[in-house]
């Protein structure tokens, strides 16, 4: 038994989501600073290797248009470094977004954690690859 690991990768921090065991149901996790990248890396593996890992959703943020931009590319080049998993492609355009509204809706005040955005944009990365699973 394993579980998925989501990642929500941005300029400054990665928020991290976990699947259970049954991989039905995606859990906030963690968020990670991006920066130093290496201390980045080691973190996520530490948590994948801890929780159970296989394979690790990495969010990419694709263009309106469906074409890769700046930050779609930061994202696949950070994923590239992360070895020892399978990594798979999720699209999340307006991940944020949705982000932004379910923590509003939870009433959680998250304009001075911008974290707990990451973490639930790497809720819902994983909530669309396991709902096509």
């Amino acid at each position: 038994m394993y579980k998925v690991m989501a990642l929500d990768v941005g300029t400054k921090r990665i928020g991290v989501a976990l699947s259970d065991f049954l991989l039905m149901i995606a859990n906030g996790h963690s968020c990670v600073s991006r920066q130093p990248e290496d201390k980045a890396i080691e973190e996520i593996l530490k948590i994948a290797k801890e929780n159970h890992v296989e394979k690790i959703v990495v969010g990419v943020p694709l263009n309106m248009d469906g074409t890769q931009g700046f930050q779609a590319n930061d994202c696949i080049e950070f994923s590239k470094k992360i070895s020892g998993y399978e990594i798979i492609y999720e699209d999340e355009r307006l991940t944020s977004d949705t982000a932004e509204e379910n923590l509003r809706n939870k009433k959680i005040d998250f304009k001075k954690n911008k974290g707990l955005v990451d973490i639930e944009s790497a809720c819902i990365i994983l909530e669309q690859y396991l709902s096509r699973k």
